[in-house]
């Protein structure tokens, strides 16, 4: 909450106006004066709102932080320094272990105050809020080094670009309930820089840390934060139920940041994303449940998630994906009102032979692509393997899939559902769509071995794959083939 500051009261004596007004108004060269300085001081009284004025006028009071827990305690009281450069791994530790033995009094909250905290990898504990202040800055160390290695997680067997451990994450959590990550928008930054050159030069020889991994943990809420330019994915919430994501900002530069996700729910169930803006080097959202032989024997399903009021922008990959990683099976998907801008792709589901599990049951209304290249994409030969054990039989099965108020504009291709003669996508139903186009050629509403419904009339004109029905629900013509193919990856 701002805080305003009292005015103070000034006393004038009454003037008379019939003998004033006139006599100020004979005076040009008074008039002009005053009226200069007043535009001035307006004008630098609403700049100083912008950036740092005089020192005559102090800035609006930093807000206070709310006590979301019975104890409270600052960053600063475990000896902190927020310079940019003391290393306060020591301090963040010290925090936690204290919040760690108040959880039968309800946890403890830990601020966060203005500053550059930079800090190693450090973690979490139950009934805990991280809180950050406004100007508070967590950096990550951008030494490998101070990075502990974990082991591979059980569903993936291997490292997602090495084999063997990984990198942890900058902030973590294991086995953890009631965990709040939050603030007046401050900011965890990974300082990903020095990692996204390392992985170009290939000279890291394990997989990337994400910027926050929350593991096998339940009661998530994270709100009214930054985070920008994790070294890896940026929100992992793995094998988590109940998670809530609200009101994030997730940055990294859209180019030149190799696989810096923004949320990556992972065999995760009971998960709501919204209002948040992403802007990131690979997928703004992508869903997952393991990959290949590992995911399926996990056998964690990402289930029941809810996906709404974002802006996305992916310039790499896409908006919101699903997969490739899906071994465990996703289902109950819903994405609405969400804006995709200046992307390759807007929504994706990919998938593999050897992927195993299942995307069912996914809804997106109300999607808005804005100077996109290819806006719906179903890919089946997404074939990225973990290693050689993994068995070509396993297909995946997609199904119960449905788009209802799609549209935009620059689009290339509105759609591309690339099924295969071994992964036949089922029951796709298209309805109220209307995009515009940047390109006018044939073919632009792509399909390979897809079965599904076009209801009421659409734009682009459907492939022939489909079957077409009115408003109403009536068979008009039933698709010639669903096999049929006219894939087009030249534009």
């Amino acid at each position: 909450m701002v805080e305003t500051l009292p005015l103070g009261r000034f006393h004038h004596q009454r003037l008379d106006l019939k003998r004033w007004f006139p006599t100020f108004l004979s005076s040009h060269k008074t008039l002009f004066t005053v009226l200069w300085i007043a535009a001035f001081a307006s004008v630098f009284v609403w700049q100083r709102n912008i950036v740092d004025g005089f020192s005559i006028f102090k800035r609006v009071p930093v807000r206070a932080m709310p006590k979301l827990r019975p104890v409270a305690f600052n960053l600063t009281d475990f000896g902190a320094v927020g310079d940019g450069v003391t290393l306060n791994t020591e301090a963040f530790e010290k925090a936690v272990l204290a919040i760690s033995k108040l959880g039968k009094k309800g946890g403890g909250q830990l601020n966060v105050p203005p500053g550059r905290w930079l800090t190693a990898p450090f973690n979490l504990t139950s009934h805990m809020t991280l809180f950050l202040a406004e100007d508070a800055e967590i950096l990550g160390i951008q030494d490998e080094k101070y990075w502990p290695l974990m082991p591979p997680l059980p569903s993936y067997g291997y490292g997602r670009e090495h084999p063997g451990p990984r990198y942890g994450s900058l902030i973590h959590g294991q086995n953890l309930k009631d965990i709040v990550i939050t603030g007046h928008n401050g900011t965890i930054n990974g300082q990903g820089q020095t990692w996204w050159k390392k992985y170009r030069q290939k000279l890291l020889n394990h997989t990337r840390g994400p910027l926050v991994q929350i593991m096998w943990s339940s009661n998530i809420l994270i709100s009214n934060i930054t985070l920008r330019d994790s070294p890896f994915w940026t929100l992992h919430p793995y094998d988590c139920k109940n998670v809530t994501v609200r009101n994030v900002t997730i940055l990294a530069p859209v180019v030149e940041a190799p696989n810096t996700d923004g949320i990556d729910p992972d065999s995760c169930e009971d998960m709501v994303i919204e209002d948040c803006y992403i802007s990131v080097g690979d997928d703004g959202i992508a869903i997952k449940s393991g990959w290949d032989q590992y995911g399926i024997s996990y056998g964690r399903p990402s289930k029941n998630i809810l996906i709404r009021n974002l802006v996305v922008r992916s310039m790499v990959s896409a908006g919101v994906s699903i997969g490739s990683e899906m071994s465990g099976g996703v289902s109950n998907v819903t994405v609405e009102n969400v804006l995709v801008w200046s992307s390759r792709r807007a929504v994706r589901i990919k998938t593999a032979p050897g992927r195993g599990g299942y995307v069912r049951h996914i809804t997106y209304r109300n999607l808005t692509f804005d100077n996109v290249r290819v806006g719906i994409v179903i890919k089946t030969d997404y074939n990225e393997h973990p290693d050689e054990g993994y068995d070509p039989k396993a297909l995946p099965v997609l199904e119960d899939i449905s788009f209802t108020s799609v549209h935009g504009q620059g689009v290339r291709v509105p759609v591309r559902i690339h099924g295969s003669e071994e992964i036949l996508v089922r029951n796709v139903t298209f309805r109220d769509m209307s995009v515009g186009l940047t390109y006018k050629k044939k073919h632009i509403f792509q399909c390979a071995f897809v079965q599904g419904r076009v209801i009421g009339t659409i734009f682009p004109a459907p492939c022939e794959n489909l079957d077409r029905y009115d408003e109403q629900g009536k068979l008009v013509k039933h698709s010639a083939s669903q096999n049929m193919t006219d894939i087009d990856y030249d534009f």
